[in-house]
């Protein structure tokens, strides 16, 4: 598994959170993207839970998602390119059995980090549908994670 790998070279900068700011503006966008669908600029959300692995507090994260079949979803820790992988990442890859809310249904599942040839054939899949993730790469040195969300039983 890939939980340790380590950060990039380099890498787009990574914002920085103003707390109660960021977490009401959070907020406001979960809403926003439930209330209009469950999309967002054209690209389909689901709202991750995962658990701190420092705090143990339950974190829920909107992240664009691509079908694999009727029972699994990728995600990207794209983190807009930067030299970091996401905390919501380091947070799933320690606790890989959460829960994701597809729409209106709540989806007990298990994060899978692909590797090899496998996540490129899947990343290129992604970047085929959405180039802004392609451009992600380019920034940084580390390889974007891919991460496929199998759903379990309950």
């Amino acid at each position: 598994m890939s939980f340790d790998t380590r950060a990039g070279t380099r890498g787009a900068r990574a914002p920085r959170s103003s707390g109660r700011v960021t977490s009401w503006v959070g907020r406001w966008m979960s809403r926003q993207h439930r209330r209009k669908g469950y999309t967002f600029m054209g690209m389909d959300v689901l709202f991750l839970t995962t658990i701190g692995r420092k705090t143990g507090e339950r974190h829920e994260t909107p992240l664009a998602w691509f079908a694999d079949g009727d029972e699994a979803w990728l995600i990207v820790a794209s983190a807009g390119g930067s030299a970091r992988n996401p905390d919501w990442y380091r947070n799933l890859m320690a606790q890989p059995d959460t829960t994701v809310e597809v729409g209106t249904d709540t989806v007990p599942v298990h994060a899978r980090e692909t590797e090899g040839d496998e996540r490129q054939d899947l990343f290129d899949r992604i970047t085929a549908v959405m180039s802004g993730f392609a451009d992600y790469q380019a920034k940084t040195s580390r390889i974007i994670p891919v991460i496929m969300l199998e759903r379990r039983d309950g």
